[in-house]
């Protein structure tokens, strides 16, 4: 008899956490985090330590922004659980790192980067990852205008690098008497236009070589950084001998070199070859830290990872330089790794064709010299087509600058493109208004939730009932309004890809309490049955709400059904099911004493002609199916 009643609690207590489960899901899914919270916390204690409730519980404080709480409950989730989705893995580390725990999250990255290599869901910790190819084409936040500029040539132009409002290019529009047997151009030589910036509008003067006799030659010159001070000038060259002619390795083959050299009298002079370089691999695409103390740069040389990595040499205070470093492989693949440029803001930028793209070199970005060892982020459309794109100027701090590409429709077979990047908004704007009597209500928590379905924006409505939200473009969102005695309305917002546009939202939140009811949508129930299913607990919970905002009230419920079944059969079974509902109120913490009577009135009060034997449709006979839940004492 006593492993019977221990059985008989282990089910009853199981079946409790199940229905508790449920409705708490119907809330997550509807963004009701906070009685999500409630029942799923409810469900821990009566002994569900199942992943799903662990993971959710951190998914509902997630979305809320409450790192603290979301990392504990992802933590009591692998604690439990060996196994979970990379999806949780990604935000326990998010929290983690938010509540500034970074040797804990670092540590959870290691193993779980060590314990599933080749995940692709660990691209980041990030699973939409996985489908990285359709979000790299996919215009989301910014619009970028690009403009191909009125000086590119019909040959080669590449390279841009801004200086003291000068703008430096490589370009191939020399001399046509000495072509490049690769391409049937001229080779390569430094060029330089003067731009103007009136207030955001540039305008660009006449190109012309750089102004200096030392720099250019017959081969090839390309790719320029100046340090802050405008004294020192690097570039990359054919290697030449004393003679200014093309030396050669064993395979007859002329690699790159990077140059330096210095400014006198208004002039670039004493050129001087970088001491790294070698006869036997190319060293090229010179790049400056914003404070000029290492120099970037590409090079095929011996124990790199690909056919071209990008490197890091320290620049000593006496002009002296340290070991060439190897930027490792969050950077270098091993495929291409080309075109270094590190912004004011000290993000990489850098072209690829061994990370995942849109086809030959694309444009990356990392955050690598910030100390933040994440993957290098495509910069997508329209910066990278399915052509070669490649050599990134930006100055972060205006979102302005340039790149080169072979895309087709150009002038020639590289040109250079400039870009202005602004960041797409649009705006979710409303009134939040009483449903019945279209009264302006103040104090309603609007709330503004991702596609992911978490919370991005709260805003409390003030006199004028108002609220505005600042969104991305061509996302979707949902605004729920929230107001205690109100039901909550929510509603979805697809934003398009236009700017500045404003997207009219009115909230119309329908009260709870009418005259002296709380009243809800109608409660079903299952033929013949009487306990209370989750869409009915669902419902009920604005019962609940509504008397814990009013401690003092006291209700009584009354339970209706319609004529079809046997008058004394319907009697009982509207009984019960209002007992049921009692029930189901005071198992939410509600005082028995505040329900004065829970009664079933069967078919004996019916609000229509639908009388036994009378013909009706099934509306006629739902209208007289009903529960009311009358306030006698407020």
């Amino acid at each position: 008899m006593k492993t019977k009643i221990i059985t008989f609690i282990f089910i009853l207590g199981y079946s409790i956490s199940y229905s508790q489960t449920k409705l708490a899901d119907k809330f997550f899914e509807n963004y009701g985090y906070i009685k999500a919270i409630e029942l799923y916390e409810k469900a821990v204690e009566n002994g569900d330590n199942s992943v799903h409730v662990l993971t959710r519980l951190g998914d509902a404080y997630y979305n809320n922004s409450n790192s603290e709480k979301a990392a504990y409950w992802y933590g009591e989730a692998l604690k439990e659980h060996k196994n979970i989705d990379a999806e949780y893995l990604y935000k326990y580390i998010q929290s983690l790192r938010s509540i500034g725990k970074y040797d804990e999250a670092d540590k959870w990255f290691k193993e779980l980067s060590a314990a599933q290599q080749g995940d692709s869901r660990l691209k980041g910790y990030n699973p939409d990852e996985v489908d990285l190819y359709a979000k790299l084409t996919t215009k989301n936040k910014v619009i970028v205008n690009i403009e191909n500029l009125p000086f590119n040539s019909e040959n080669s132009d590449f390279g841009s690098y801004i200086f003291d409002n000068t703008l430096y290019f490589a370009s191939a529009r020399g001399d046509d008497n000495k072509v490049y047997s690769w391409n049937k151009e001229p080779f390569l030589d430094l060029f330089e236009v003067p731009l103007t910036d009136d207030n955001g509008l540039i305008t660009y003067g006449s190109s012309s070589e750089i102004s200096s006799s030392a720099i250019n030659t017959e081969y090839h010159e390309a790719s320029v950084a100046i340090t802050n001070d405008g004294k020192t000038l690097y570039f990359t060259r054919d290697n030449i001998n004393k003679r200014n002619k093309l030396k050669y390795d064993n395979e007859g083959t002329t690699h790159l070199k990077l140059y330096k050299a210095t400014l006198e009298n208004d002039q670039w002079s004493n050129v001087v070859e970088l001491p790294f370089n070698d006869d036997v691999y190319s060293t090229g695409h010179p790049a400056l830290s914003p404070d000029n103390k290492t120099l970037y740069f590409v090079s095929d040389r011996e124990g790199g990872l690909g056919q071209s990595d990008i490197y890091a040499v320290k620049i000593n205070e006496d002009g002296t330089y340290g070991e060439p470093e190897n930027l490792g492989e969050k950077i270098n693949t091993e495929g291409r790794e080309m075109f270094p440029f590190v912004a004011k803001d000290n993000t990489l930028y850098f072209s690829s064709d061994g990370h995942l793209n849109l086809g030959l070199l694309d444009i990356f970005k990392s955050d690598i010299l910030k100390g933040i060892r994440t993957e290098p982020e495509n910069m997508g459309s329209p910066y990278n087509s399915g052509y070669d794109d490649f050599a990134f100027f930006m100055d972060s701090e205006t979102e302005k600058g340039y790149f080169s590409s072979n895309r087709p429709n150009g002038k020639g077979s590289d040109d250079i493109y400039s870009f202005n990047a602004q960041q797409c908004k649009q705006y979710i704007a409303g009134v939040a208004r009483d449903s019945k009597t279209n009264i302006i209500l103040t104090g309603v928590m609007v709330r503004l939730i991702d596609e992911t379905g978490k919370v991005v924006e709260e805003f409390f409505t003030k006199d004028g009932g108002e609220y505005t939200f600042t969104v991305d473009c061509n996302k979707t969102y949902s605004v729920v309004g929230n107001k205690p005695d109100y039901k909550e309305d929510q509603q979805a917002v697809t934003t398009a890809f236009d700017n500045e546009k404003v997207n009219t939202v009115d909230l119309m939140l329908e009260p709870l309490i009418i005259d002296n009811q709380i009243v809800i949508n109608p409660i079903f129930f299952d033929f013949d049955k009487w306990n209370i299913r989750t869409d009915a607990q669902y419902e009920l919970e604005n019962i609940v709400d509504v008397m814990r905002k009013h401690p003092n009230m006291v209700i009584k419920i009354e339970s209706h059904t319609d004529s079809r079944g046997g008058d004394r059969y319907n009697m009982k079974l509207s009984d019960r099911r209002a007992k049921s509902t009692r029930d189901y109120i005071i198992s939410r913490g509600i005082d028995a004493s505040r329900i004065e009577s829970a009664i079933g009135y069967g078919e004996s009060q019916l609000l229509n002609k639908c009388a036994n034997r009378v013909k009706c449709t099934e509306e006629e006979h739902q209208l007289n199916r009903r529960s009311y839940f009358y306030i006698v004492k407020e």
